[in-house]
């Protein structure tokens, strides 16, 4: 179906990222209030569904460096959203939990996910944004198999 278009001369990339940098923007303007930010927001988010992770797991989790995801872990260690427990098995090694002031919190963020994400659909038939998402979908299946046995990419 993409063969009727030049797809060299399609700015999609753009556009999706246009749409990625917006969805930020706004995310962060509505939970300015809880003091998270989205890396926070998503960090946080990933421990309350998997507790006991350790840094490095949580890294890859969310795709980022150890390194950035220890900032923020440690960012959020000092608000009092997540606490780090030594690892009965490892004792060089933390776990890191949320804690109650982040449990507190959790089903608020998510109502502001949900709410930009209605707001971004606004107007947008129900199987034209299914059509979207599909494509999306078989996009990100096309890029991924381009990506080798073992590659990390």
């Amino acid at each position: 179906m993409a063969d009727q278009f030049n797809v060299e001369d399609i700015s999609f990339a753009y556009l999706i990222n246009d749409v990625t940098l917006l969805f930020r923007k706004h995310f962060d303007r509505r939970a300015v209030k809880f003091g998270l930010t989205r890396a926070q927001w998503r960090a946080l988010k990933t421990l309350h569904r998997r507790p006991g992770m350790r840094q490095n797991e949580l890294a890859e989790q969310l795709d980022m460096e150890p390194i950035a995801v220890g900032r923020v872990i440690d960012r959020l260690q000092a608000a009092g959203f997540v606490e780090r427990r030594a690892d009965p098995k490892d004792r060089r090694a933390w776990r890191l939990h949320d804690t109650e002031q982040a449990r507190g919190v959790i089903d608020d963020m998510e109502d502001i996910a949900k709410g930009l994400r209605v707001d971004a659909v606004r107007g947008i038939d129900a199987a034209d944004l299914q059509k979207t998402l599909d494509v999306l979908n078989r996009m990100k299946e096309n890029l991924q198999a381009l990506d080798g046995p073992g590659d990390d990419a």
